[in-house]
């Protein structure tokens, strides 16, 4: 795992699948995401003071280590009320609708998790679009349905700071930003990219793909402009 500062309240945790952030308020940490399985010890070496841990949808490689986390620093568990029985593992998830070249890419991905058992969190707090949570200045939660029914983002107004969570990727090998892949359903991911497109964000991190830092709006626009609406 690598640890790299972005801001001087904000790190950026990349892990062999898929990647998480950190948010710090004074002695408070916030996690966005939770990396893969097998990921929380690692985690937890860097942390102190984790109060929440936000999910922005229920794959493996962005749940796989909340459960441990959570018994470890006796953090808040938290995710989008559709997706939350599945964090829980009361409901099996749905499987996404891939495209023909995204099966191999999906493959390969698939190939790279850790195969080793994951707890679940014991508890999980339910969000819905709208919300606001107690860190950086207000936190407001954004339902952005496609990538899950239950996919969220964050967007920190007072930061300018957006967590998309894999509604929105930055693609190898240039970054070019473009919404996430391997989703339930294309045409309401392609809508929820452009709502994030329309929030005022200056930094932009995503779940796959190195975040934009500056003048973000201005890039998820012109990328959401390439992207037109299903009518």
């Amino acid at each position: 795992m690598d640890v790299v500062e972005l801001l001087p309240r904000l790190h950026l945790l990349r892990f062999p699948v898929g990647q998480a952030y950190l948010w710090r308020d004074g002695e408070e940490l916030t996690m966005i995401d939770a990396g893969p399985p097998g990921s929380a010890a690692a985690v937890a070496k860097v942390l102190g003071g984790l109060r929440r841990i936000v999910l922005t949808h229920f794959h493996e490689d962005h749940v796989g280590g909340a459960g441990e986390l959570a018994a470890r620093c006796g953090a808040q568990v938290l995710a989008h009320h559709l997706d939350a029985p599945v964090v829980r593992g009361e409901l099996p998830g749905a499987p996404p609708v891939l495209e023909d070249w995204e099966r191999p890419v999906h493959a390969r991905a698939a190939r790279r998790l850790p195969r080793v058992p994951w707890p679940r969190p014991a508890k999980v707090g339910e969000l819905s679009d709208g919300d606001v949570l107690d860190f950086g200045g207000g936190a407001h939660v954004v339902h952005v349905p496609g990538h899950t029914d239950g996919s969220i983002a964050l967007h920190l107004p007072r930061h300018r700071v957006l967590f998309t969570g894999d509604a929105v990727a930055a693609a190898p090998p240039d970054g070019t930003v473009m919404p996430g892949v391997f989703n339930l359903d294309r045409a309401r991911a392609v809508r929820s990219f452009h709502r994030l497109a329309e929030l005022d964000s200056d930094t932009a991190c995503f779940g796959h793909g190195d975040p934009v830092i500056g003048h973000a709006a201005t890039t998820l626009r012109r990328s959401a402009d390439r992207y037109p609406l299903s009518p």
